[in-house]
């Protein structure tokens, strides 16, 4: 079902191969980051893009967040390095056993969520970090509507049947590896089988997917989140609401959903051939997006400020040639656009990464 565009796209990718090491070492970093933050931003994370990459890639931390996110984003790193180790076994099959490590790995150690009954009495529930579910789950739509996931008596069984389904059309060869993605990313939410970190460990499986195939990996940009609900949201009211149903999902029954993460994977992709192979100084790449600067004095801004972290005014000022309010107004642009950021020691940090 994959369509022609991406299909030019991936033929594009392929004549690039194989990448130099350099190249390689970008689109590592530039996805370490870009992964991390967004996977956890959909599901509610507060860190900034600059405080991601800061601890992922520095291991250092600036702001006030919460250290629970802290710890939270340094887990899913953990849990992407796993799966990426994962992917290169080839002649390893999928497993309960790793998606429940994976989920481990996210989740941490268990933890006691408070809730309110019906009615408003008080209640609570266990997340218990790598075992499936103990109590139904469900998720209010943004129309209203109620959406039940599988019971937790239901999931290890369905689970098992995901898990074999997968092996088996891998090893038949009949279904092309994003399609299998796919596909296998909408019958995983349709089971829902943990108490929390269903979406997170979806996305790391399409990725494990996707590389395990030698394809680029995808990240589902958060500023993007209400498209992906809604594109999932619509193939659910053609499959319906029968779990059973869900969980044995065709192509075709899940079109809107398959057409949204091709449209995805297409544009991803895209990007990567972008990123290593434009050669602009005006260019530069931020989460995803690539940033042409209309004046060739932001790119210089920048640059100075990755060679000499401590710039001052002034220094900035004789360096670029360019008067005072000029510099600072730009350089509140890019603090405002998350480009750039001043630490409590007076440190400019750079996190937008330029194309040469």
């Amino acid at each position: 079902m994959e369509n022609r565009k991406l299909s030019a796209v991936l033929e594009k990718w392929q004549n690039l191969q194989p990448l130099s090491e350099i190249d390689k070492g970008r689109l590592s970093r530039r996805f370490t980051v870009d992964f991390n933050y967004n996977s956890n931003h959909i599901e509610g994370n507060t860190l900034t893009y600059g405080q991601t990459e800061l601890l992922l890639l520095f291991d250092k931390v600036i702001g006030t967040s919460d250290f629970h996110e802290y710890e939270e984003m340094k887990a899913s790193d953990v849990g992407l390095k796993m799966m990426l180790k994962e992917a290169a076994e080839a002649h390893q099959p999928l497993t309960q056993n790793f998606i429940r490590a994976l989920h481990r790995t996210l989740i941490r150690e268990d933890y006691t969520v408070s809730s309110t009954l019906p009615g408003g009495l008080p209640a609570s529930y266990t997340v218990h970090a790598g075992q499936y579910k103990t109590r139904p789950n469900s998720v209010i739509t943004r129309y209203g509507e109620r959406f039940d996931y599988a019971a937790p008596e239901e999931t290890p069984a369905f689970m098992a049947d995901l898990v074999d389904w997968y092996n088996e059309e891998e090893q038949k060869n009949s279904v092309s590896p994003i399609d299998l993605a796919i596909l296998f990313h909408y019958r995983y939410i349709r089971i829902h089988p943990f108490e929390d970190g269903n979406g997170r460990i979806a996305r790391l499986l399409v990725n494990y997917i996707l590389a395990r195939h030698g394809l680029p990996m995808i990240v589902v940009r958060s500023r993007l989140k209400q498209e992906y609900l809604d594109a999932l949201h619509r193939a659910d009211l053609i499959v319906g609401p029968i779990t059973s149903d869900g969980v044995r999902a065709s192509l075709k029954s899940i079109r809107p959903f398959h057409k949204y993460m091709v449209d995805l994977i297409t544009h991803e992709v895209e990007n990567d051939i972008l990123f290593v192979t434009e050669k602009n100084e005006n260019v530069w790449w931020y989460d995803g997006e690539r940033i042409a600067f209309r004046t060739p004095t932001y790119g210089k801004i920048l640059r100075e400020l990755q060679i000499e972290a401590k710039a001052t005014l002034s220094y900035l000022q004789n360096e670029i040639g360019i008067n005072r309010s000029a510099l600072q107004k730009m350089l509140q642009t890019l603090q405002k656009n998350g480009y750039i950021e001043k630490d409590d020691k007076g440190f400019w940090r750079v996190f937008i990464t330029p194309s040469v």
